[in-house]
């Protein structure tokens, strides 16, 4: 599930008010919605904007993507709108290789285990195929 930080439209016809809400990208504009996180009222002069900040960072850091206006929005507001990841270690020469755990290296492992049991699938079903096709030209013949 990709979640997006947008605006959701409410308010009369001709007065339009939003609430910036995360939602699920599949569903509708106005239709359901994880959680909102603020509003905005471009009516009122200057525009009034109020975001729950921490929740907007929150959302960011789990991979939530902002639309483009709301992505404007929280910009004049200065919030951060890519994700943080911790810097990696630096790699110093000449020092002894760290081991990987072996959670890492049964991850490792496991796609090649995968692609030989899809090989070994897809040689039936093509063995199959090529089974049936023979018996159809000597029915053919017949």
């Amino acid at each position: 599930m990709s979640v997006v930080i947008r605006l959701m439209r409410a308010g009369a016809k001709k007065r339009p008010f939003f609430r910036m809400v995360a939602a699920d990208s599949r569903r509708q504009r106005d239709g359901r919605f994880l959680e909102i996180l603020g509003h905005y009222n471009p009516l009122t002069q200057p525009y009034e904007l109020v975001v729950h900040k921490d929740r907007v960072e929150s959302w960011i850091s789990k991979g939530a993507q902002p639309s483009e206006q709301v992505a404007s929005l929280l910009r004049s507001l200065g919030i951060a709108l890519h994700r943080v990841t911790p810097p990696k270690p630096a790699v110093v020469e000449g020092a002894a290789a760290v081991p990987a755990s072996p959670k890492a290296k049964a991850k490792a492992a496991k796609p090649a285990v995968k692609r030989t049991a899809a090989l070994k699938v897809s040689a039936r079903k093509t063995a199959k195929k090529a089974a049936r096709k023979t018996v159809k030209k000597a029915a053919k013949k017949t």
